[in-house]
């Protein structure tokens, strides 16, 4: 067993690379896909803001904007997949990065607002990997890539509903990676900080490490060259989350609450 290895095969040229791109139309979809076409990939983009979508297909040369609800279900997925495999008779990459989230302390938990959580940023991945999983295994190639968050890693004042849905996904991404790896098929898990975006506008406090989409994107794509499982980002910030996960919650709890003033 050689640990420094990479968990995946490097994908360092983008060069005609079918990537179907999932939440693409703003924060760090956008920025994404801009930066997977100026190097030369062939993107299928989807979100449910059609008249986003279709701007950033007109910023993508050769891109298709497909747009879709991811909490339609698989059969919505299988929608939009069918498509894209009639068009290009296959997939290489597919990135699931649709995402919402609403602040919520304890005391403002709404089940409707919690389910609507869920069935985006868990349900719609899960739907999402279940639609394209016997493509990319009859290909016997791919690589699915689910974008996760920080907030998977302790829990967080405001993150009642989301992240419960982000921690999910780590433990679903790792599943998927035993049991596809060794069948030819890459998995990848991004998990972000801090990105300047219309959802995180929300917040009520001071973000540490706070970066750009566009930063977030390089980061993404160096993860994909480098081979990560995970690829987190900015580390300076992701580092001291992945220490308060073993750390004793006496002392995890009281350095949350004075980072964050709650």
């Amino acid at each position: 067993m050689r640990i420094l290895e990479p968990l995946n095969p490097p994908l360092r040229d983008w060069r005609g690379v079918r990537v179907w791109l999932v939440g693409a139309s703003t924060g760090i979809g956008a920025a994404l896909a801009r930066t997977l076409a100026a190097r030369g990939a062939r993107l299928a983009l989807s979100a449910r803001d059609e008249e986003r979508l279709v701007a950033l297909a007109a910023d993508c040369p050769g891109s298709l904007a497909l747009p879709m609800d991811v909490t339609r279900g698989v059969a919505e997925f299988a929608r939009v997949r069918d498509p894209v495999l009639a068009a290009w008779g296959g997939i290489d990459v597919v990135i699931l990065n649709a995402g919402t989230y609403q602040p919520m302390r304890a005391w403002e938990l709404e089940p409707d607002a919690v389910r609507s959580t869920l069935a985006v940023n868990l349900l719609g991945v899960i739907d999402g990997a279940t639609s394209v999983v016997p493509t990319l295994l009859a290909q016997g190639r791919g690589a699915i890539a689910i974008v996760g968050s920080v907030a998977a890693y302790h829990g967080l004042p405001q993150a009642a509903a989301y992240g419960p849905s982000k921690a999910a996904l780590v433990n679903f991404a790792e599943s998927l990676y035993l049991d596809l790896a060794p069948r030819g098929v890459a998995v990848h898990l991004v998990s972000p900080g801090f990105v300047a975006t219309r959802l995180t506008a929300q917040n009520r406090f001071a973000m540490p490490a706070l970066i750009q989409p566009e930063d977030a994107a390089a980061e993404i794509v160096a993860g994909f060259a480098r081979g990560d499982f995970e690829t987190h980002f900015p580390r300076r910030f992701t580092s001291i989350m992945k220490l308060l996960r073993i750390l004793p919650y006496g002392l995890s709890f009281p350095l949350v609450r004075r980072a964050t003033g709650a």
